[in-house]
């Protein structure tokens, strides 16, 4: 075996922000099954209320990702873990002079994952934890006694507004400093009122920020990488096909589609949608660390990590599979037979939520209300509803981010560093992905067992029996309707709403 990037990482010492979230869970998960002579992971970790830093780092080791070191009897890897109390968040990271020396001392490689992701966060927040976090995190950078790489995980969305984007820095959308200053002495409402005039063509300040930050690893002096993946979604292969804690993007979609919960979805069936695997983003990252030090003299590399020009991804590829997987592997608590269809405007998304979300959901609170329980769909079709005019220029657009830098790093690898770091993705397929990302979902979000499969599917036969039953019922109403409409006053207007429920299910 010969693996020049399992070899850079031996005796090394690693430093991770946001090792709790998606990415940094499942990048700590392969760099202890991968790299096994790697010598400590160092977390920085946030204290919660009643939850103090030893806690939250064994409720890590808990999560799901980890299953396959437990079966292979590899939990003796969790000792290289060690939680530092701090938050990119706060100044000097919100570490104390113990553990900031002892990291100054003894790490080699940084990853830095923290940020905040939400699309909805004002640009106070966002600019005190993605742009002055990685400041933050350069200035230790700075200070660490063997320095050898830092990873910066960007996003490509930050040219958004550009539909064709390369792997290259692009201008800062604003100064930096100048920005800060601001966010200092405006207040909340003052900074709301100017947020807009800030972004300019940014669609949020998310990815301003992000942008912004790019430039403070550009003018770090560091070795350093950037990688910008587009939306990380479930696992290909590793840990195990479909693992998924997020649920955001499709992952989110399917976890209610397979309730019965979500029926409609608002996409441009032929737009190309970039979607990337969580393992093949952190496999960037662990060989990205790697060529930083391979490739000291060649300067700042950034990386798109995407699918959109090696493997592009159209939903109507999966668009009649869809269904068919969530009958295959049903919910044993699903709530009605579901059916996922694709609507392509907002406009009528909207008006079909009407009758096939919001009329649903009021009913289903209600039973839940009055039978002591917590009703909860109203509220979680109105907030996707109130998201949606926020996310539209990301689901009616498409981009190309252009990605030869990741190309030629895959090349540059070793066959047996191609096999254990897979980079490339030309070989994924992308109905055989849902397929097991469908299972993904029903196991790690919706936490049903592959042993409750049969009575799921019983369960489904059943639901599928009440939903041709309210369908016929329909029907008949609408029959009935029709008949009356003509034989007294009533305007044909008076048929609308039955009709419009016919146009947006399938019967």
């Amino acid at each position: 075996m010969a693996s020049p990037v399992m070899d850079f990482y031996n005796e090394k010492n690693i430093f991770i922000t946001g090792g709790t979230g998606f990415v940094g869970i499942c990048l700590i998960e392969k760099l202890l099954r991968s790299c096994p002579d790697i010598k400590n992971i160092y977390l920085l970790i946030r204290p919660k209320k009643q939850k103090d830093i030893a806690e939250r780092l064994t409720e890590l080791t808990q999560n799901s990702v980890f299953n396959r070191l437990r079966e292979e009897k590899q939990t003796d890897l969790f000792k290289k873990l060690i939680a530092v109390t701090g938050d990119v968040g706060e100044e000097n990271l919100g570490l104390s002079l113990e553990d900031r020396e002892t990291l100054i001392n003894t790490v080699q490689v940084v990853f830095h994952a923290a940020a905040t992701l939400d699309f909805e966060a004002d640009l106070k927040t966002t600019t005190n934890i993605n742009l002055l976090g990685t400041r933050r995190i350069i200035q230790l950078c700075r200070e660490i006694n063997d320095f050898k790489a830092l990873v910066h995980i960007s996003s490509a969305y930050v040219n958004s507004k550009l539909q064709n984007v390369d792997e290259i820095l692009y201008p800062a959308p604003a100064d930096a400093n100048a920005i800060i200053k601001l966010v200092n002495e405006l207040d909340i409402a003052a900074l709301e009122a100017k947020t807009s005039e800030i972004l300019k063509s940014h669609p949020n300040p998310y990815t301003f920020t992000k942008h912004l930050a790019e430039h403070e690893v550009a003018n770090g002096g560091l070795p350093a990488v950037i990688v910008r993946p587009s939306m990380i979604t479930a696992a290909w292969k590793e840990p195990v096909q479909g693992w998924t804690i997020s649920k955001n993007g499709p992952q989110g979609f399917l976890m209610g589609a397979s309730k019965g919960i979500v029926r409609r979805l608002p996409v441009a069936e032929r737009l190309i949608y970039d979607y990337i695997p969580v393992d093949v983003v952190v496999n960037s990252l662990i060989v990205a660390a790697y060529a930083v030090d391979r490739d000291s003299d060649k300067g700042l590399k950034i990386y798109h990590c995407t699918s959109s020009t090696c493997n592009p991804f159209r939903w109507i590829e999966v668009q009649k599979e869809i269904n068919i997987f969530l009958h295959k592997y049903p919910l044993k608590s699903a709530v009605w037979y579901p059916h996922l269809k694709f609507l392509p405007s907002l406009l009528l998304f909207r008006i079909s939520a009407i009758f096939f979300h919001f009329i649903p959901a009021y009913i289903l609170d209600t039973i839940t209300k009055l039978c002591g329980g917590r009703p909860i769909l109203v509220r979680l079709h109105t907030n996707v509803s109130k998201s949606l005019g926020r996310l539209e220029r990301f689901i009616f657009n498409e981009w190309k981010f252009n990605n030869p830098h990741m190309l030629q790093l895959n090349e540059s690898l070793s066959p047996d560093d191609k096999e254990f770091f897979t980079l490339d993705i030309k070989s994924l397929v992308w109905v055989d992905y849902f397929c097991n990302l469908t299972q993904g979902v029903r196991m790690y979000l919706n936490k049903e067992s592959p042993k409750s499969l049969p009575k799921a599917r019983s369960k489904d036969k059943i639901l599928m029996v009440a939903h041709l039953g309210l369908q016929a019922t329909l029907l008949g109403l609408i029959w009935w309707l029709v008949k009356v409409s003509f034989t007294t006053t009533w305007t044909k207007t008076g048929l609308i709403v039955p009709i419009i429920y016919l146009l947006f299910d399938q019967l």
